[in-house]
C-alpha cells in the first residue's frame, strides 16, 4: 500500500502495531512518527510511540512523545488515552530525575 502511494496514518498506525507485536520496536517507531506528522491529533498513535520508543530505550523521546500524547487526548476528550499517558510519563519522569512531569 506504502509503494502504491496509500500513506496516511492509518496505514502507518496499523505497520507500527503489527511491528510493536513481532518485537521490532525500532521500526514500528519510524511508522508511529509517520503517524503522528500525517495526524497529529492521533492520541492512540502517540501512545503507541511512546510504547515504542520505550522499548527501544529511547527514554526522553518516550517521555517527549507521551507529553505530547497527553496533550492530544486531553484536547479530543480521551480520557482513558491521557490517563494511561500520564502514568507512563510520571514513571519517564522520576527515571529521568524529573520531579513533577504531568
Amino acid at each position: 500500500m506504502l509503494a502504491s502511494g496509500r500513506d496516511n496514518a492509518l496505514l502507518r498506525f496499523s505497520l507500527g502495531n503489527e511491528y510493536l507485536k513481532q518485537g521490532d520496536a525500532l521500526s514500528a517507531a519510524e511508522h508511529l512518527r509517520r503517524a503522528v506528522e500525517h495526524d497529529p491529533k492521533y492520541s492512540a498513535a502517540w501512545k503507541l510511540l511512546g510504547k515504542a520508543l520505550t522499548d527501544i530505550e529511547a527514554w526522553q523521546d518516550a517521555l517527549a512523545a507521551y507529553l505530547l500524547g497527553i496533550a492530544v487526548a486531553e484536547a479530543r476528550g480521551d480520557k482513558q488515552a491521557a490517563m494511561e499517558m500520564c502514568v507512563f510519563a510520571r514513571r519517564f519522569g522520576m527515571q529521568l530525575g524529573l520531579e513533577c512531569v504531568v
